[in-house]
């Protein structure tokens, strides 16, 4: 494999874009120590690297083995340009390590007061305690001391001790290398321990595992008869799923084709799917500044999503398929798309379809315009709280929507700029709604 993290530390910036730009690369993974690329730019003070990363969708707050996230790194090393870029970008300030020491604990103890200052400034606490119950003042020489302390006053920092509290089950840990299969290896059944059923559609089975370690989902497809040459296609069109290259795409991770079984493989995300978290009470409370994220997020995945060429065939935007991570972000499920062998023209959930793709073949669709509509019914979906038409069988909603008019009505509760942009995003002719790129700087507006 190509070394990342090697670039990483060099601060090789051609390489690293290079590498980059293969969409099956994994950002996100760690190295034997859990260290990802960001963690190592953000080490060896590679500030052009740092912003590639971020650009590109790093995510902020991964820890390694030792729950270090980049900002501790940054802090320790006394790259001030790095900590200011990592904080821009809602670092959490306040971490802390499985020694209980924060980014403020490493910039006193270092005496870099220009860091620790800055930290203060941008609301680091000086009470926080390690596991030993030190402070991050307790770490500083001379002076020091002193001017944080004042400077934590100014800002109103209550002084009353915190007490270390482990901050490691909240699912920050880089993905492991080997949770990133390369292309060409297939995964024995065998391998997976697959332990409970979480869905049966009539796509196929989901079933909650484990695989090398790693918590997976593996969907089971339903294929009514598996012709020699299905597991054949199979294998030729599932490594177009394994997209890592964007924050807001889950990829398929790997595949399993023993015939009679096609499995394919992606993480487990511990609070399941936009719908789920909507509503069936998984615990996340989803006011509207939550919302619009969600809603920025699946933006920005479907604009990525929209940018491949070729795109990915048939997939189906709709709440279902759009998975929740552990740190709140909307991930587009790739295993939800769908393979050339599995029954076309069946539609199981039509609430989410623009007419026109209940009414023509697939090549007849304008795929990006009916991806549009979708979103549409999301965003009402996500301000509403309402599952769309639920007082309708899928059979009676497709037979509706696609010949009798049936649509949502924007209820007057929802704000007057997004009922504005759900109608847009909805208007009856494909050709006049907007794109992903188009939208996304409106949302950013209403935030």
């Amino acid at each position: 494999m190509e070394d990342i993290f090697q670039w990483c530390r060099e601060g090789n910036g051609f390489q690293v874009r290079v590498w980059l730009d293969d969409t099956e690369h994994d950002m996100n993974q760690g190295d034997d120590h859990g260290f990802s690329p960001l963690h190592w730019a953000s080490k060896e003070g590679r500030a052009n690297i740092v912003e590639m990363l971020m650009f590109r969708g790093a995510r902020i707050n991964a820890t390694n083995m030792g729950d270090d996230t980049a900002l501790h790194l940054a802090a320790a090393h006394g790259h001030r340009d790095i900590v200011h870029m990592l904080l821009r970008k809602k670092a959490d300030i306040n971490a802390v390590n499985e020694h209980g020491n924060t980014a403020l604990h490493y910039a006193c103890f270092w005496g870099y007061q220009a860091i620790a200052e800055d930290l203060v400034n941008n609301g680091a606490l000086v009470s926080v305690c390690n596991k030993y119950g030190e402070t991050p003042l307790d770490k500083c020489k001379g002076q020091m001391a002193q001017k944080l302390h004042e400077l934590a006053a100014q800002t109103g920092q209550d002084f009353k001790k915190i007490k270390f509290k482990e901050q490691n089950w909240l699912g920050t840990k880089t993905r492991s290398r080997d949770a990133t299969l390369s292309r060409h290896s297939g995964i024995g059944i065998n391998e997976l321990n697959l332990q409970v059923k979480l869905a049966s559609t009539p796509s196929g089975e989901t079933w909650r595992g484990t695989w090398q370690g790693n918590d997976i989902v593996a969907k089971i497809l339903r294929v009514r008869e598996i012709t020699p040459r299905i597991p054949r296609d199979f294998n030729d069109e599932y490594p177009r799923l394994r997209i890592f290259s964007h924050p807001n795409v889950l990829p398929v991770v790997g595949c399993c084709c023993t015939p009679p079984n096609l499995i394919v493989i992606n993480q487990y995300m511990p609070y399941r799917s936009l719908y789920a978290v909507l509503h069936e009470g998984t615990g996340i409370v989803v006011d509207t500044s939550q919302a619009l994220k969600f809603a920025i997020d699946i933006a920005r995945g479907m604009a990525f999503l929209h940018s491949l060429d070729p795109m990915i065939p048939r997939f189906y935007l709709n709440s279902r398929h759009v998975m929740i991570d552990d740190d709140l972000t909307a991930r587009i499920n790739m295993a939800d798309a769908k393979f050339s062998f599995q029954e076309k023209g069946k539609m199981y959930s039509p609430a989410w379809m623009a007419p026109e793709a209940l009414q023509k073949k697939q090549e007849d669709i304008n795929v990006k315009a009916a991806d549009m509509w979708s979103y549409a019914i999301l965003l009402w979906e996500m301000f509403t709280r309402e599952v769309p038409f639920s007082d309708q069988s899928p059979m009676e909603i497709g037979m509706k929507v696609a010949l009798e008019g049936l649509r949502i009505s924007i209820p007057p509760g929802i704000s007057q700029h997004m009922a504005r942009l759900i109608r847009i995003c909805m208007n009856e002719d494909p050709g006049k709604r907007p794109t992903f790129d188009m939208v996304l700087p409106i949302l950013e507006k209403m935030k």
